[in-house]
């Protein structure tokens, strides 16, 4: 049963690569090829991009500006990484830089140009909000203005969700003023021109072009935000299970010193055999569920039980209370 452990970690290391490269495929197929801009160091490194005309791609300027804010967090809040976020950061870092030469020009423009921006946005906020929820529940995070918030926060008394929203703002409106370059398309078929070289004709984004950039990227970090929240909020449901058997205090013992959960043990008695007993209360995260009930059937198969969704869970080991 034991051994279920390292599956678990193998687990979560690929749920963060799956969870950061559908992070970096919403941005190669869904919003770098519609110039659109978002919150966080990915909207900085984007703006980066488009203002140099792809002559520094995105991959490079996300690491850097991720590793100088790493470096300034380490330093003022002397607070230390773990290797999955780290990892996150690198792989990330990778994916932008190699993923968009590798996706065929055909896919994108069916997915992406010819359905335009609005839609464009939509589909990259909801892929950018489950990747970054599957990095996140699995003990990565992608750093950026996260860390800002948190270096913030350590002298002023504002919330560090505030923080983030008013960057991905401020960042956001920066792109009214930042130059940006688009390639010139062919009015028949919608295709980038070429020059003698085979590099693509570019000309300066107009004002009127960036204001409207400026509202999808609005909505883009709305819908980034909203789906990110619904996937951490479902990953971290937890469950309250009262558990009848006469095995009652290995059950427990099992619980606590394997699964490392709390169990309460409570007085029962059952009205139709006039019997005291014993009743456990346990309350888990909702993906430890198999995982306990397979411990309970292999001690007691004929244990009698009820589970429960419960809405918040506050405490060691659960969701803390904020002021």
């Amino acid at each position: 049963m034991l051994a279920k452990s390292a599956f678990t970690v193998i687990k979560e290391w690929l749920m963060v690569t799956l969870g950061i490269l559908i992070y970096t495929l919403a941005w190669a197929v869904f919003l770098i090829p519609n110039n659109l801009v978002g919150g966080g160091v990915s909207g900085i490194s984007s703006m980066i991009q488009y203002a140099t005309q792809g002559t520094i791609q995105m991959g490079y300027s996300y690491f850097v500006l991720n590793a100088i804010l790493i470096v300034a967090a380490v330093v003022i809040l002397g607070m230390g990484f773990g290797a999955k976020t780290l990892y996150a950061i690198v792989l990330a870092s990778l994916a932008l830089r190699f993923l968009p030469g590798l996706i065929p020009p055909q896919i994108v423009q069916h997915l992406a140009i010819d359905n335009g921006k609005l839609l464009s946005v939509l589909m990259g906020g909801l892929m950018a909000g489950i990747g970054i929820g599957m990095s996140i529940s699995n003990g990565g995070s992608t750093g950026g203005t996260d860390i800002i918030a948190l270096i913030y926060t350590k002298y002023h008394n504002v919330s560090p969700g505030k923080v983030i929203l008013f960057l991905d703002f401020v960042i956001i409106l920066s792109s009214l003023v930042i130059p940006s370059y688009v390639a010139d398309l062919d009015p028949e078929t919608g295709a980038a021109l070429l020059d003698a070289e085979g590099n693509a004709l570019m000309h300066r984004m107009p004002f009127y072009d960036k204001v409207t950039t400026v509202l999808y990227g609005l909505i883009l970090v709305t819908v980034n935000s909203n789906v990110l929240d619904l996937y951490i909020s479902g990953s971290k449901q937890s469950v309250m299970l009262f558990i009848l058997s006469r095995e009652y205090d290995k059950i427990a013992d099992a619980i606590t010193q394997d699964l490392h959960r709390g169990v309460t043990v409570l007085d029962g008695k059952g009205w139709y055999t006039k019997h005291d007993m014993k009743v456990l209360m346990v309350i888990t995260r909702k993906t430890d569920l198999n995982l306990l009930l397979r411990y309970i059937k292999q001690i007691d198969s004929h244990a009698f039980l009820s589970v429960s969704s419960v809405n918040g869970v506050y405490g060691k080991g659960f969701d803390t209370i904020k002021k």
